[in-house]
């Protein structure tokens, strides 16, 4: 099932929120993502930043439940956000 870019924004800013308010995983998606503080308040509006937040969440299922949990979302949504999402469209091969 497809998601609205907007729908999938909005998705993207509730996973910034919650890697913002993660201390112990916050300065692991800075040092992989070369990413400062400040880009998380300059970039809030960009859908490709929040893609690359989507993307770094969706590297480890802990992460992907843990956002989930506390965003009362079903546990497949940050993969269909992120594939609303500029870069994340799915490549056909053939």
């Amino acid at each position: 099932m497809s998601m609205t870019r907007a729908a999938a924004e909005v998705i993207g800013l509730k996973a910034l929120g919650w890697l913002a308010g993660n201390e112990d995983l916050l300065p692991t998606f800075l040092g992989a993502t070369g990413a400062s503080e400040m880009d998380l308040k300059q970039r809030i509006e960009d859908a490709e930043f929040l893609g690359s937040v989507l993307d770094f969440i969706l590297m480890d299922d802990a992460w992907v439940l843990g956002f989930c949990e506390a965003a009362g979302l079903p546990d497949d949504t940050p993969f269909r956000a992120r594939m609303s999402l500029p870069g994340g469209e799915q490549v056909h091969w053939t």
